[in-house]
Order: C-alpha cells, then sequence, then structure tokens
C-alpha cells in the first residue's frame, strides 16, 4: 500500500498491486487495474519511486527457502 494525497488534502492509501497506469498531464492520474482514476498531488516520480518501494518491502517480508 502507498500513501497519497488527494487534490483536495486528503490522504488515501492505494494497494499499489491495482496500479496499471501512472500520468502526469500536468496533475498525476493514477488509473487502476478496475479502471478508476485517482487525481493526486505527488509527481508521478514520486509514486513510481514509492510503488517500487513497496514491492521491495513485500519481497523483503518473503521467506526464501
Amino acid at each position: 500500500m502507498i500513501a497519497v494525497t488527494r487534490l483536495n488534502g486528503k490522504p488515501l492509501v492505494v494497494n499499489a498491486d491495482l496500479i496499471r497506469t501512472v500520468e502526469e498531464n500536468p496533475d498525476t492520474t493514477i488509473t487502476l487495474l478496475n479502471g478508476d482514476r485517482i487525481i493526486v498531488r505527488e509527481p508521478m516520480a514520486e509514486v513510481v519511486s514509492k510503488s517500487i518501494e513497496y514491492g521491495r518491502h513485500l519481497r523483503r517480508l518473503v521467506p526464501v527457502d
């Protein structure tokens, strides 16, 4: 899960596994797999960075045999 901020200033947590695309034109728009779109304050690079860190965090939690 990644924390982002809606344009109205309200915080939101998004399941990074459900993100299909992230676009910046000029507001950052996150499109989910189900087609829902969320416009957030964070720049695209920050959303991508948070998503990558989330994935790394998950891999650290899974024990490797």
